[in-house]
Formats: structure tokens, C-alpha cells, sequence
């Protein structure tokens, strides 16, 4: 990876489901325009289309941002197809400028009944992108990547990884697996709330539903955690790892140790406790533009 590709996504980005316009209705489209219109201005260096978005879901933001980095975090290989996606990406081509990284994943079998063998299937899958015409080159996707497997083929056949719901010392360990060169660019959820028990409260709302997913509680095993780290919508331990809770300057102490275990970029998802974890949040995204003023 090149110092220009490290530039173009920058150390900090925005991560949001919200921005998929696609389950938004004519007024939530307007709103989802204008936001990443402003966040575009804001200078974020990359804005990840969370929630299993579409392809029409990245061609809205590209067409409403100027010279943000876009990426799907993350896009199914269950979802769509490999023809789809890559007729997609080259008719976006001309409008994104090559601003736009396609983020691959393979989802989690209890929300995916054709769900098996996920590694062979993403392989495949990256496969039919490379055989396209045009194909998706490796340099504009990269992949969700928990494991030591899939972080490989990250470096291997595409820009890097994308991990969610990580903590800074599976970062470590992933920069060691992925090498020095892929790009690294994991998520971190942010509550930016000084009353602790309320913001862990914030934050347990959201982890509730992952930690339904085998691929989050089998990766959160490794990295040293126990099951009853689990009870409860998760023990105070694993809320202080996963999560940047409190004021702005929390919010960038936290981010730093992300960077400094090997991060190249964070991707950080706002949550709050008036919207459910979700929403356009855009006062939280204006103060943390300007307390990550120097690294954006």
C-alpha cells in the first residue's frame, strides 16, 4: 500500500448504518445527503456505509460527497453477487473519482440461511471480482477480517482489513498477521457521554445483538475475554475495551492507542442514547472534527 492510498482514507473516518439511504425514506434520504455533505466538508478522511449496505447505498454518498473516501462497511458477498457488485462499481467509476473502497464480508450464520464455509466462499467470491470486466481491482476492497485466516487473505487479495467490534490489542495482533504494508482500518464505537453508567448503558444497547453472533463472541474468546464477560450485555471489562466512553478527549485517547497498536485509519461509529445507537448524529461528529482537527 502507498503512502497516497494511506492519505486518501486518513487516520480518522465515520462509521454509521444511517447513511444507507436505501431504508430511508424521501425525507431520510434528504437528511443522509446532508450529512455527508457536511461530513465531507468536515474533512473525515473515509465514511463507512455500515449495515450490510448496497451498492445504490454508496453510489448516494459518493454522488453527495466531493472528496471523502467511501466505503461499504461492510457489503455481504450473501447479498449480492459478484456481476452485480462489480457492474456497480464500474458505474461509479467516472462520479467517485476513485474514491470508493468496496468492503467486503461474509456476514454471520444466524442472519444468513445459505450461510457456509466462509472462508472458501469469500475466496470464490474475490475470484469472480478479479475474472470481471472490468474487475474490482484489490487496491479498491478490502475485507472484514476477525481471524488469523481471513486478516491473510486480507494482505493477500485485497487493500487490508476492516475489523468491527475490536479492541486495540486485537489491532496489534492483526497488524502482525496483516504485515506492515495492508492497510488496517478498524471500527471504534464512541459514546461521547461523562456519566459512565449511563454511557455503558448506551453502549450495552448495542452490543446486546452482537454478542448473539458467533463471529464476534468466538473472536472476543481468542482475544482473551470469558463467557460471562458475555452475561448481562456485557461485563464493564469488555464495555471499557470495545468501547470510547466519556468526553472528547477520551474519545481521543482511545483512538490514539488504536493508532499506535497499528491502525493506518478508525473508523468511529457515534452512538447515542436519544436515538438507539443509530441516527445522523452530526453535533457528535462536528466536536470530534474539531478535537481530531490535526489528524484529519
Amino acid at each position: 500500500m502507498t503512502s497516497e492510498t494511506r492519505r486518501s482514507f486518513g487516520r480518522i473516518g465515520i462509521w454509521s448504518s444511517s447513511l444507507a439511504s436505501s431504508r430511508a425514506d424521501d425525507a431520510g434520504r434528504k437528511a443522509i445527503a446532508e450529512a455527508v455533505a457536511e461530513l465531507d466538508e468536515l474533512k473525515y478522511g473515509t465514511l463507512w456505509i455500515g449495515g450490510s449496505p448496497s451498492p445504490e447505498d454508496a453510489a448516494a454518498v459518493v454522488g453527495a460527497t466531493r472528496s471523502t473516501t467511501v466505503a461499504t462497511g461492510i457489503l455481504s458477498i450473501w447479498d449480492h453477487t459478484a456481476e452485480e457488485v462489480t457492474a456497480a462499481v464500474a458505474a461509479l467509476g467516472a462520479e467517485s473519482r476513485g474514491r470508493f473502497v468496496l468492503g467486503l464480508g461474509v456476514s454471520h450464520g444466524p442472519m444468513v440461511p445459505q450461510y457456509k464455509k466462509p472462508y472458501s466462499s469469500m475466496v470464490s467470491y474475490i475470484d469472480a471480482l478479479d475474472d470481471a470486466a472490468p474487475p474490482v481491482d484489490a487496491g479498491h476492497r478490502v475485507l472484514a477480517a476477525l481471524g488469523p485466516r481471513m486478516l491473510k487473505l486480507a494482505a493477500e487479495r485485497a487493500l487490508g482489513a476492516h475489523p468491527y467490534l475490536v479492541t486495540s490489542e486485537h489491532t496489534a495482533q492483526a497488524r502482525r498477521t496483516l504485515g506492515p504494508d495492508a492497510l488496517l482500518a478498524p471500527e471504534l464505537s464512541v459514546v461521547l457521554d461523562t456519566d459512565l453508567d449511563r454511557a455503558r448503558t448506551t453502549a450495552r444497547t448495542m452490543l446486546a445483538m452482537y454478542l448473539r453472533l458467533p463471529n464476534y463472541t468466538e473472536n472476543l474468546l481468542r482475544s482473551g475475554f470469558a463467557e460471562s464477560d458475555f452475561d448481562g450485555g456485557g461485563s464493564t471489562r469488555l464495555l471499557d475495551a470495545l468501547f470510547a466512553l466519556g468526553d472528547t478527549e477520551r474519545v481521543r485517547s482511545r483512538t490514539q492507542e488504536f493508532l499506535d497498536a497499528g491502525a493506518d485509519h478508525v473508523a468511529l461509529q457515534v452512538l447515542t442514547a436519544e436515538e438507539g445507537g443509530g441516527g445522523l448524529p452530526r453535533d457528535q461528529w462536528r466536536e470530534l472534527a474539531s478535537v481530531f482537527a490535526d489528524k484529519l
